[in-house]
């Protein structure tokens, strides 16, 4: 599974060599008394609302790291969902060379972080999105940009226990879960260390290997780890490696039943229960094992997972698998809905070790304008090509249990992260 954003718009952007454009030599008075810093800002809106490409006005070691294209897609993903640039706000210097930047939008005031190299005629060489905070925003319009998404979606967003909705869109479909699967896992561990199974500090020998995203695929064999420290990983930078160690440890069978306990609607899309290492090579190998596994009954899959190792994939062949486009989206994943995903939370709060939810708020995935509206946020999410889950677990100030999860999944294309960490912003902003 490939690792989600940390955090909600704290993109750092910086696109390919940049070709120098001639400036006008007589600029107005009103752009003459405009200070470096001011003057690259309202160029900034440009860009924003695609009237400008911004070849000119990025230094090169800032177009090295994205590409132009990649710099028109954000900018078209901010403008989709809070509506075009209309002007600087402000433009509050911390020194010569750098300035926070307020940006208000349609929908929306947004603030950066710019700055400049007065060596290379004050092209911008820094770009930092810190947040856009929605102005004017409905759920009638957050539901609308959901549901123009291309492909199929899912939204869910109300109180865990008691209340009515305050979002919800397809809450029935099983949607694929990438990474967010890895909460079942740290669920049925929680729930074995509060019943004194085990221990948090319990050290096991690192014997598992699987794929990035994570770190623990690089750590030697043999490294002593604390189970801990296995979640940590496997929760706050989606560790794969750690995540099979867990799952190894715990036994497929365990989650399967962990999973059914939770009231999971249809725990027969998950059965066998696949590491993450398995799920690669299976995407990642042949053809026919692919469509084997596919279509094959619980049985079938269980016999299959027994031979992967005989022949596995290598990591160039299955990059190269999902480099292509999705791969089986709808047969080999994790499944949950939203209802399912509100069950596992449910049975986490009556049954887990409350460490369990400390390690959930480890990575918040939101900036700190959302976070400090809330008295706590938890939260895991997934991805692979095509498929993105984003579950939250939050406490309202005033204790209450509230849910966000939302699913997106395309079975032609890629999908992509930051559009719906945006929508998840402005579901977050608006009043409850």
């Amino acid at each position: 599974m490939t690792r989600l954003l940390a955090i909600l718009i704290a993109i750092a952007l910086p696109a390919d060599d940049a070709k120098a454009q001639s400036h006008d030599p007589t600029p107005s008075p009103e752009a003459a008394a405009m200070t470096p810093l001011e003057t690259r800002a309202n160029e900034v809106v440009a860009v924003l609302n695609g009237d400008d490409d911004g070849e000119a006005i990025f230094a090169p070691v800032f177009l090295n790291a994205v590409p132009l294209e990649q710099l028109a897609a954000l900018s078209r993903q901010l403008t989709d969902q809070f509506g075009r640039a209309l002007g600087v706000e402000d433009v509050a210097p911390s020194g010569e060379t750098v300035a926070l930047v307020t940006v208000r939008m349609e929908r929306a005031i947004g603030q950066l972080n710019l700055s400049i190299d007065p060596s290379d005629d004050n092209r911008i060489n820094g770009l930092r999105l810190l947040e856009f905070k929605p102005t004017g925003d409905t759920i009638d319009k957050v539901t609308a940009d959901l549901k123009a998404l291309d492909g199929k979606v899912s939204a869910y967003f109300g109180p865990l226990n008691d209340g009515k909705a305050t979002l919800s869109l397809n809450p029935e479909a099983q949607m694929p879960l990438g990474s967010a699967m890895k909460l079942y896992v740290l669920g049925a561990l929680g729930e074995e260390i509060a019943q004194g199974t085990r221990s948090w500090t319990d050290v096991v020998t690192l014997d598992t290997k699987s794929f990035p995203s994570g770190q623990m695929q690089n750590w030697p064999k043999g490294s002593p780890v604390t189970l801990h420290t296995l979640a940590s990983l496997m929760i706050s930078i989606s560790d794969n490696t750690a995540t099979d160690q867990l799952v190894n440890l715990l036994g497929r069978e365990t989650i399967e039943a962990y999973m059914a306990q939770t009231g999971h609607s249809a725990p027969a899309l998950n059965t066998p229960w696949i590491t993450t290492r398995e799920l690669f090579l299976i995407k990642g190998g042949s053809s026919e094992t692919l469509e084997a596994y596919s279509n094959g009954p619980a049985a079938e899959r269980t016999a299959i997972l027994e031979k992967l190792e005989e022949n596995p994939a290598t990591l160039g062949q299955i990059n190269a698998k999902l480099a292509a486009g999705p791969v089986a989206i709808e047969s080999v994943e994790w499944f949950a809905n939203a209802a399912d995903l509100a069950g596992l939370f449910r049975m986490m709060r009556r049954n887990s070790d409350p460490e369990a939810l400390r390690i959930m708020a480890i990575n918040p995935a939101l900036p700190p304008s959302v976070t400090d509206q809330w008295g706590y946020v938890g939260f895991k999410g997934g991805s692979e090509t095509g498929v993105l889950n984003m579950t939250w677990l939050l406490v309202d100030l005033q204790g209450k249990d509230w849910v966000l999860t939302l699913s997106w999944a395309n079975s032609d294309k890629p999908v992509e992260t930051q559009t719906l960490l945006l929508i998840a912003q402005r579901i977050l902003s608006l009043k409850r």
